[in-house]
């Protein structure tokens, strides 16, 4: 009878001959068939290794071995063919109408961004961009005296994030609101996040099949990648408290943007799992520089 390690190495072996991307959400075939097969027979992320020595029944195997022909032959992300993502330790409903979480700003969230903004301090967050809602749903858990903000001009995409507020039952301090970047209503925040459309031209004609899946108006942000990025520099001041900080993810649009400001003290957090390109920036230099 086939193991759980069977199946794992069938699947590794696999995912690895055709080549697939692995950039949403796991590093490697081995980690992103492990979430496969772990989902597929409903075990926690955090089961322990023993789990492979198990036998799996006929019916198990025919259930994998479908998701593992569907990852390879439609190059469709695992986190769309589940629809489930995990971001800051909590689990997302995700399709085709959003991006799929995978922000390095989980970290910085986790973390309450402690050392940049004191967490008994944040009353009230802006997630701008909000997609799927988690971004706006873990700032929710993690600052639990906050009231969230989160916007997307997607309508659609705020469908998903309202499936999403339902099932971490945080409706009563987290706002979904379509709006292009910033609300309507002028609301003074103590952080103002955002994982914006960032990826120019040239690369979101580069990005691997996989992406391709990705609703386009999620990445692209024009030739250099800066059109959101700049109008959210311009505005935020105006919306951030006095002891107030606005926190951006940019990606491989970095060169770009310190080309274009580079007179701006950007802050550039480091990072425990990897690094990325997040730049923290207070409301007395947003004021200064824009």
């Amino acid at each position: 009878m086939t193991t759980v390690r069977d199946i794992i190495d069938q699947g590794v072996q696999q995912f690895t001959q055709a080549n697939l991307c692995f950039g949403h959400g796991v590093n490697s075939a081995w980690d992103e068939v492990v979430f496969l097969v772990l989902h597929s027979l409903q075990l926690p992320l955090n089961t322990s290794r023993e789990i492979l020595k198990r036998k799996l029944t006929s019916e198990e195997c025919e259930k994998i071995e479908a998701l593992l022909r569907r990852r390879v032959v439609e190059r469709k992300p695992l986190a769309y063919l589940i629809n489930e993502a995990w971001f800051a330790k909590m689990p997302f409903y995700v399709d085709e109408r959003v991006l799929i979480p995978r922000s390095p700003l989980a970290e910085l969230i986790e973390q309450q961004l402690a050392l940049w903004i004191d967490p008994h301090q944040v009353r009230r967050i802006l997630d701008i961009g909000t997609g799927s809602g988690c971004i706006a749903l873990a700032c929710a858990h993690y600052f639990p005296e906050a009231i969230v903000d989160a916007t997307d001009v997607s309508s659609a995409a705020l469908q998903v994030a309202a499936i999403n507020l339902a099932k971490h039952q945080l409706s009563s301090r987290v706002n979904l609101i379509q709006a292009d970047i910033f609300p309507l209503e002028r609301v003074i925040y103590d952080i103002i996040i955002s994982n914006p459309p960032y990826v120019g031209e040239q690369e979101l004609a580069e990005l691997p099949a996989e992406y391709q899946h990705e609703p386009q108006m999620g990445l692209a942000a024009g030739k250099e990648g800066l059109v959101i990025i700049e109008r959210i520099l311009h505005h935020a001041a105006r919306y951030l408290s006095p002891h107030g900080i606005l926190v951006v993810e940019v990606g491989n649009t970095v060169d770009e943007l310190l080309k274009k400001f580079p007179q701006v003290p950007f802050l550039w957090p480091e990072f425990a799992r990897g690094e990325s390109e997040v730049f923290i920036l207070t409301k007395t230099e947003s004021n200064k520089y824009f």
